[in-house]
């Protein structure tokens, strides 16, 4: 299957499969144009480590069912900050202490930012 599915479309996917398995406050930042690391980060936190390798898992199945597979996934053994790389896409899911300290969001403070996925993944 050829895959068409936009880095939008991915970001907003990976936030749904984040919210399926009760992440909190999910958000997508969009750094198209501000950096060459990624057009878009998820960001979202869970309150345990089971949690987060759960969140990572359904992040995982959802993209491979479109076969599409990470370039690496970082974190998931320690499960304090799981990274998921799919180039395009970072999705960055932490424990909340995690989520607070390395504070993600202000240091792309001028990124659009989304708060939840549109219905429309391209």
């Amino acid at each position: 299957m050829l895959n068409t599915l936009s880095p939008k479309g991915l970001a907003e996917l990976l936030v749904r499969a984040a919210e399926d398995r009760k992440a909190w406050d999910p958000v997508i930042v969009d750094l198209r144009g501000k950096t060459t690391v990624a057009d878009y980060f998820v960001i979202c936190d869970g309150e345990t480590d089971r949690q987060l390798r759960a969140i990572a898992d359904a992040m995982l199945e959802r993209a491979r069912e479109l076969d599409i597979r990470p370039l690496s996934v970082d974190g998931y053994e320690e499960a304090t900050w799981i990274l998921l790389d799919f180039d395009s896409v970072l999705a960055h899911i932490f424990l909340p202490g995690e989520r607070a300290y390395y504070d993600l969001e202000s240091l792309w403070a001028d990124a659009e930012r989304k708060r939840k996925a549109s219905s429309s993944a391209r």
